[in-house]
């Protein structure tokens, strides 16, 4: 039985729901030289579906090479990608506030997909799930999300949102994992981590 998991995000929500589900974990970030954005990157005509596992997979060979270049313990390894999807348009983190405006334009009144892909590494194997969700906001006035934009809350998110966060008010209905909109479906999770023999709180 592992005693910890290695987690290969600086997501704080991420770290927040393994303390949820009572799991031990170790920061396994990436050095200042990686360019770990440079794995999000689109490739043409890629479907949603197949975005988030490419990522989560990629993410997760990352961090497994980055562990043995450290030298450190072997442990299991946790990493996720979390990507909202309107149809087979991936929305991905805002350049900009021009490029936030747009995306909650997009988003308002309207019902979208949101993907979150978990990867555990067990031994030699990687195992993968995937939770898919589906959101619905009400339409957002433009001073709404103007006032949105300016708090800061749209950026480093995908979709422009986090709906843990003040735009939950405009939040019509939610079907699926809560927590995989948040960017960890804890029951995916816990059961990738059991098969992994990690040591979970209860």
């Amino acid at each position: 039985m592992h005693e910890f998991v290695y987690l290969a995000s600086q997501s704080p929500r991420r770290v927040q729901l393994l303390a949820q589900l009572g799991v031990e974990h170790r920061a396994l970030l990436p050095h200042r030289r990686e360019n770990a954005e440079r794995l999000e990157q689109e490739r043409q005509g890629e479907l949603p579906s197949d975005y988030v596992r490419r990522v989560a997979l990629a993410k997760l060979l990352a961090a497994r090479t980055r562990r043995a270049q450290r030298g450190l313990p072997d442990a299991p390894i946790l990493a996720a990608d979390t990507t909202v999807a309107l149809g087979r348009r991936i929305l991905g983190k805002p350049a900009d506030a021009a490029d936030a405006a747009a995306t909650l334009r997009a988003l308002s009144g309207r019902t979208h997909r949101v993907l979150t892909a978990v990867a555990v590494s067990h031994g030699p194997q990687s195992l993968l799930a995937v939770s898919t969700s589906k959101v619905r906001f009400a339409a957002l006035s433009e001073q709404t999300i103007a006032q949105y934009i300016a708090s800061g809350e749209p950026f480093g998110k995908a979709g422009a949102y986090a709906i843990q966060g003040p735009i939950s008010a405009w939040i019509e209905q939610v079907e699926g994992s809560y927590t995989g909109i948040m960017g960890l479906p804890l029951f995916e999770t816990r059961e990738l981590l059991a098969r992994a023999r990690v040591r979970i709180g209860f």
